[in-house]
């Protein structure tokens, strides 16, 4: 068994819980400002649709070996997702749903080997096929805390918050990094995941629980339960407050270069 499977669990928990969302929102709650800067509600369950859309055309390509881009391009994306944004509650609900069920055919429908092919984003750099699955979870959990409409980090379930951790850690900008460590409150030393991450910029060392730690490095929070533990290295102040840097820039991160091709056990 694969890690496949854990994620196709994951996403069925992940889909559903933002479908109960969804379902919640009127006609106004999907009109009103989402917590990303430009994007309203329903910018947002407009763009998670695309995006289960867009995954499929990869999947695709990775089950017929024929090249599907994810969107025709940036300016298509944007589109899309300005033409669907003004829709109805009621719209957005079954669109939601029903995108969702698209993707969820097409990932039941991929021969095992499949899974081992090479996809490549709008972004860099190319990633085998498993991996789309990371991909999708990442744009639930993420964009329904984006909603605004009650579900917040505090949320994310562990595994999910351990997995994009992960991610952060093997894809660290190095060259841009606004700290020098992190340390992960409740997670034991001497595990396969670092509690203490290490060498990491010239800024200063910072702590938190994990799911605080992962909505700041992605921007989800302006670093509540974040605090800087040592002292006298040269950081400049963020939103946050006097001492904690600005978050290093993980609004959009990539996938890691080094991922197998071969589905793991398991993932991180």
């Amino acid at each position: 068994m694969t890690v496949v499977v854990t994620l196709r669990a994951e996403l069925a928990s992940a889909t559903s819980a933002l479908l109960e969302t969804a379902a919640a929102l009127r006609d106004e709650d999907v009109a009103a400002p989402s917590r990303l800067p430009g994007w309203t509600r329903g910018h947002v369950l407009t763009h998670v649709a695309r995006n289960a859309d867009s995954l499929v055309n990869l999947l695709t390509w990775a089950r017929t070996g024929v090249r599907v881009p994810q969107y025709a391009s940036g300016a298509a994306r944007d589109a899309e997702i300005e033409a669907g944004a003004r829709r109805p509650a009621a719209e957005q609900l079954a669109d939601l749903r029903q995108s969702s069920a698209r993707l969820d055919a097409v990932v039941a429908e991929m021969p095992p080997e499949a899974w081992r092919s090479p996809v490549a984003a709008l972004r860099p750099p190319p990633h085998p096929a498993w991996y789309v699955l990371v991909r999708r979870l990442r744009e639930l959990g993420m964009h329904h805390v984006d909603l605004g409409a009650g579900y917040g980090p505090a949320d994310w379930p562990e595994r999910f918050v351990r997995r994009e951790l992960g991610d952060c850690l093997r894809c660290w900008p190095h060259g841009e990094s606004s700290v020098g460590g992190i340390r992960l409150l409740g997670v034991p030393d001497g595990g396969t995941f670092p509690a203490l991450w290490r060498d990491l910029g010239a800024g200063p060392v910072v702590e938190g629980r994990p799911a605080d730690l992962l909505a700041w490095l992605t921007g989800r929070s302006a670093g509540t339960g974040v605090r800087v533990v040592l002292e006298g290295q040269s950081s400049v102040p963020g939103p946050a407050g006097p001492g904690l840097p600005a978050a290093p820039p993980w609004l959009t991160m990539p996938a890691p270069a080094d991922l197998p091709a071969t589905p793991p056990e398991d993932y991180p």
